[in-house]
């Protein structure tokens, strides 16, 4: 082999032909060798014969020109996909006059890549190592070895496993055909052995792409499920049309008279009776059947044909329901009874013009004012006179928890207090009760012993009004004005609720002789013990009417 230095001196550069270098050319020999411009490859690794010859790894020290003499190069290739098959073999060895390269000795940045053996030290060469691309020590293997270490510095080895393992370098034995879909691998020019820079295989970078599209999708249909989730509940997803049955507990609803099937519906629903109005309706349509007015009995999360047999009245849920308000009239509080229970209010009239059979006194003829307001409830088919009697004895029960047990007395306590249920407001239905028994007192000089209410008369007349005048004030035929007729009249106005029976049972002790409700509304009233005081009260009344047109009629 030809020396690797051949001038005199050692600060000089030459090309391969012997030519001096200029500055130019020797500072972009350097800028290749510090950028690793491995993509160029020498054209001499295409000849036949001995592979083109490579600078040995450069020292950290510049080399002396002795240095230099006695270093060999080392012969390598460029590293291929794929073998290149040589059709010409040369009889000799080519040899050059030059040599290849003569370079001043480089620095490399620590942080380069680069390894001292880029293939396996422990393989055996089979045939012309050169052609393989193996490495081949000559006699002075020692002293390159060396070198390479002192250029490189001993912390590299472990790069250099490293690099052969992402790299996929291949050992002795190994061929290149069973790597044919792995991408080749640059081949290192600086340096003692060929080093291979580490690079991303396809197979990689296609699997980060999968690993990435699969996580962005997770994320994507996560969103979508956490998303419906909330959404359900405000598009009606969580409504389901219909609940298995047959249901828990117990709920009392109530169909008001003429109330529509939507809303009954929508009742049901609201209680958790029926889990869908619409399915419902749809369901209590297909029966051909009509809801009449009353209180049924239902349980929680119900089917809806079960629910529907129970508004037709054909399960056993279905109970007559009716409500009665304080102050009725027996004959608003019949009808009342019969919109609620299906029965005829003839047969409950019938009923109630023989109040003997219910235990009244002589005196009473019907049911007035024994009707007990507040809401009441019957099972289905419960008869008529059984649910009169209950609305009576509610009354009674009433009346003898204030001590009136005497069936006379009782009736008289029950006008007194419908009077007072008229009359009066709630606050002070005590002080009317207790003006009404001073205007019955037998020593009573100034009304001498007329109670002269307006409701009695107008109860009388048949009308309800605010107003009478002086002839219907002056009528004795009627046994109900207590302007001519003296006492009480001939019995209760109206149904007394508990709290005008207890002020009527027990009345509170005053002085007073009149009374005037001055404000509908409020039901204010003004108690006087003269008639001076009292007509002074009654102008009020007359200007709260001219305030409020049409309420005072």
């Amino acid at each position: 082999m030809s020396p690797v230095n051949s001038g005199e001196s050692s600060g000089e550069e030459f090309s391969d032909s012997g030519r001096q270098l200029t500055r130019k050319e020797i500072r972009a020999r350097e800028k290749s060798l510090t950028t690793e411009g491995n993509d160029v490859v020498p054209p001499q690794a295409f000849e036949t014969g001995h592979a083109p010859q490579v600078p040995p790894a450069m020292p950290a020290e510049p080399p002396t020109v002795q240095q230099a003499a006695v270093q060999e190069p080392v012969h390598r290739e460029a590293v291929h996909p794929e073998p290149v098959q040589h059709d010409v073999q040369p009889e000799e060895p080519v040899h050059h006059d030059a040599p290849l390269h003569h370079e001043e000795p480089v620095h490399h940045d620590a942080s380069a890549e680069f390894a001292p053996h880029a293939y396996d030290a422990h393989a055996e060469p089979h045939g012309d190592a050169a052609h393989h691309g193996y490495p081949v020590q000559h006699g002075d293997e020692a002293h390159h070895e060396d070198d390479a270490h002192h250029a490189y510095g001993e912390h590299h080895e472990d790069e250099a496993h490293h690099v052969y393992d992402d790299a996929h370098v291949y050992a002795a034995g190994e061929h290149p055909e069973e790597h044919l879909d792995e991408p080749a691998h640059p081949l290192m020019a600086v340096g003692s052995s060929v080093a291979v820079v580490p690079a991303t295989s396809k197979k990689v970078r296609r699997r980060r792409r999968w690993l990435a599209l699969l996580l962005t999708l997770a994320v994507f249909v996560t969103a979508l499920v956490v998303g419906a989730q909330f959404l359900k509940p405000l598009l009606g997803g969580n409504t389901i049309a219909d609940y298995p049955g047959p249901g828990t507990g117990e709920v009392n609803v109530s169909v008001e008279p003429g109330e529509g099937t939507r809303s009954v519906a929508t009742k049901l629903a609201e209680q958790k009776v029926v889990a869908n109005p619409d399915t419902f309706l749809r369901e209590l349509t297909a029966s051909g059947g009509t809801i009449a007015p009353g209180e049924f009995q239902f349980r929680q999360e119900m089917k809806n044909s079960d629910a529907v047999a129970v508004l037709l009245g054909k399960g056993e849920g279905k109970v007559m329901y009716f409500a009665l308000s304080a102050g009725l009239r027996i004959g608003e509080s019949l009808q009342a009874i019969s919109q609620g229970s299906g029965i005829p209010v003839a047969e409950l009239k019938s009923l109630s013009d023989a109040p003997a059979q219910f235990g009244l006194p002589a005196k009473a003829k019907n049911l007035e004012g024994y009707l007990a307001p507040g809401e009441h409830r019957f099972p289905l088919g419960t008869p008529a006179k059984e649910i009169l009697q209950n609305l009576v004895t509610t009354t009674t029960d009433e009346l003898k928890a204030q001590g009136v047990t005497d069936p006379a007395k009782q009736y008289d306590v029950v006008t007194v207090a419908s009077i007072v249920q008229a009359e009066g407001g709630q606050a002070e239905y005590g002080d009317v009760a207790g003006a009404i028994y001073n205007r019955l007192k037998p020593n009573n000089t100034e009304t001498a012993g007329l109670i002269q209410s307006d409701a009695t008369v107008t109860y009388g007349l048949g009308i309800k009004s605010f107003h009478i005048d002086e002839d219907q004030k002056a009528d004795k035929s009627n046994p109900y004005n207590t302007y001519a007729n003296q006492g009480l009249p001939v019995g209760p106005i109206g149904s007394p609720g508990k709290n005008a029976i207890d002020a009527a049972a027990k009345p509170k002790a005053n002085d007073y002789m009149y009374w005037v409700t001055i404000n509908l509304d409020t039901k204010e009233t003004k108690f006087s013990k003269t008639l001076a005081e009292h007509n002074q009260y009654v102008e009020q009344y007359n200007a709260w009417c001219a305030a409020n047109a049409g309420r005072c009629t």
